[in-house]
């Protein structure tokens, strides 16, 4: 649903990504205009069974309070019973402080509008290890831990696989180069991996950004050891304009190309992913 980075772009919208499997919809992060993009898609905001954060860096998590609170609302979400949020230890804290923030909103309209205070709800799904986290209607989610940065000092940072049937889905979540990927993404259908690259790799400002992330030649040898059916880009930090311009995507391209040979789609926001078989069919967003 949203491709981009904390920059405040209309083409690319704050990180997030729907998975639907066996009539499931799972949002895994929640970035700006997270909910615009739900309702682009036709999808209602009241049918989201959870949201499953990787960490929680204000562009990861500064849609959730829109996705949760609009989902609520009967016109507009219509949802029945409370909104499950899944993660690593913090997931508590953040549930806490939304209903904290918003509770005036949640007050009044159960007063004004008669709504039932349980479907304000948030009920937080927190795990401290690695392994199966959410297994519903043979869909199963996996939370394994990332680097986000190489001193530890982003914690928690995790990805997430998602598995139905012999089809799966993994989210890197951002990371530097990790050997979870590598483990988790082994036999995976499609692997949506972070990347950030800029048009001058050498400027000081630059170099912690780097640190943080993965660079296209990186994630190639990634794409390369792993080998899924389809390797896709997300979450792409690629310049700031007007002070740092833009990457050319076909740049990013070009230097993943150095290391990787295989199947590579750049995502775009509302790009989806069709997966069947170790098929992996690509359709842009075209409304």
């Amino acid at each position: 649903m949203g491709t981009g980075s904390p920059v405040p772009s209309v083409e690319r919208f704050g990180n997030s990504t729907l998975v639907r499997a066996n009539g499931l919809n799972l949002v895994f992060d929640a970035g700006r205009g997270a909910s615009i993009r739900l309702n682009q898609l036709g999808v209602p905001i009241g049918t989201i069974d959870g949201v499953f954060l990787t960490h929680f860096h204000s562009d990861h998590v500064n849609g959730l309070a829109d996705l949760w609170l609009t989902g609520y609302i009967p016109a507009l979400g219509g949802r029945e019973g409370s909104f499950h949020l899944y993660g690593p230890p913090g997931v508590s804290q953040i549930s806490d402080g939304l209903l904290l923030t918003h509770q005036n909103d949640i007050d009044v309209r159960v007063a004004d509008e008669n709504l039932l205070r349980d479907t304000a709800a948030i009920t937080p799904h927190e795990f401290d290890d690695e392994g199966v986290i959410f297994d519903r209607d043979d869909v199963r989610v996996t939370m394994f831990e990332v680097e986000h940065d190489a001193d530890g000092a982003i914690d928690p940072a995790v990805g997430y696989r998602i598995d139905y049937g012999e089809s799966s889905v993994l989210i890197s979540g951002d990371t530097r180069p990790t050997p979870n990927i590598l483990k988790y993404g082994e036999d995976v259908d499609l692997l949506i991996h972070e990347v950030a690259d800029f048009v001058d790799p050498s400027l000081p400002a630059l170099q912690n950004v780097y640190s943080h992330h993965t660079n296209p030649q990186q994630a190639g040898e990634i794409f390369a050891r792993t080998r899924p059916a389809m390797a896709a880009y997300s979450h792409i930090v690629h310049g700031a304009p007007p002070r740092i311009p833009d990457l050319p995507i076909e740049v990013i391209v070009e230097r993943t190309r150095e290391t990787y040979d295989g199947p590579l789609t750049v995502g775009e926001d509302l790009m989806t992913f069709h997966i069947s078989d170790r098929d992996v069919r690509v359709e842009s967003h075209t409304a």
